[in-house]
């Protein structure tokens, strides 16, 4: 039996942020993948990924024990299939801060969960709410902390607007433009970050008072900004709130960025030709960049590899 396809996700704004309640928007992101398999393979990968599910398995007996009103999973099955190696088969890479994680814990969930939610109801606040709960708990075993986003992107592949922790709601984004010159894409840093750590750096540095006013004052504030801009199509002002964004994460989010990106990040706000942001928790994986002419940022950038997601 053919399996459902979870596709990767993007968090355009809102990294870091949305853990103390700043906006966020997250988008689908349909070039990665994956997909439950049971097809006897025995590569390397496939084995891996079978035991990395044994684990995640006795992390949901947990969960559903401690939590039985939140979520129930069918374990027999669940179970047994594991036992004749299930795995996830994906092209999500991980480490990438493209929702390799999210896509797994959407896939289990869809297959195995009782009382699923699915994205045929009537999708109301409270159950956009709940299945982002269920998620959070989920994809903990991976993270150590997370906010269900990513899951709850894959699930329903819908582009989300998080306007607060307790206020979520589908979004309609503006339609891409072919061959516009403007253009969100992907920086490949070549290097596998890891969310956990950066995480913890984030939390331990949110216990300085500076800090704090930092991300309340100038961080969540430029990024509620692009948000608003970016959907309502006011691409003027969007990269001027870009641009402010990228100077004041590094300014204050050094350990995220790889050092070997800190001098093309300054050099993207000195030239204007494109600007930077995290991508996930950074550390590696994927930058974010967004460039009002691709033609310019693909000069600038040209020892490189640059993935165009979306056209203004």
């Amino acid at each position: 039996m053919k399996r459902p396809l979870f596709y990767s996700k993007i968090l355009l704004f809102g990294e870091y942020g949305i853990i103390k309640d700043s906006k966020g928007l997250s988008i689908p992101y349909n070039f990665y993948k994956g997909a439950l398999k049971n097809d006897a393979n025995s590569s390397d990968v496939a084995l891996k990924s079978n035991e990395s599910l044994a684990a995640f398995v006795d992390y949901l007996e947990e969960l559903q024990s401690k939590q039985p009103s939140l979520v129930t999973f069918d374990f027999d099955r669940l179970k047994s299939d594991i036992e004749v190696g299930m795995y996830f088969d994906s092209t999500i890479p991980q480490g990438y801060g493209v929702g390799s994680s999210g896509a797994l814990v959407a896939a289990i969930y869809d297959e195995y969960a009782n009382d699923k939610i699915t994205v045929l109801e009537n999708l109301t606040r409270e159950k956009l709410l709940q299945l982002k709960t269920i998620f959070a708990a989920m994809e903990s075993f991976f993270h150590g902390n997370s906010s269900g986003l990513d899951p709850l992107n894959s699930y329903l592949s819908i582009p989300i607007l998080i306007n607060s922790k307790d206020h979520i709601e589908p979004a309609g984004i503006p339609s891409q433009k072919e061959g516009g010159k403007g253009a969100v894409f992907l920086l490949d840093s070549g290097i596998v970050g890891e969310t956990a750590p950066l995480v913890q750096i984030f939390m331990e540095n949110m216990k300085q008072e500076g800090f704090r006013k930092m991300v309340k004052d100038q961080f969540v504030k430029h990024t509620d900004a692009c948000i608003d801009d970016f959907l309502k199509g006011n691409v003027k002002s969007l990269f001027h709130n870009i641009k402010e964004l990228s100077h004041v994460v590094l300014d204050n989010f050094k350990p995220m960025i790889p050092a070997s990106f800190h001098e093309l990040w300054k050099n993207g706000i000195e030239t204007n030709d494109y600007y930077l942001k995290l991508c996930g928790s950074g550390g590696g994986g994927y930058i974010l960049g967004f460039t009002e002419d691709i033609d310019k940022a693909r000069k600038a950038l040209k020892d490189h590899k640059l993935e165009v997601v979306y056209n203004f």
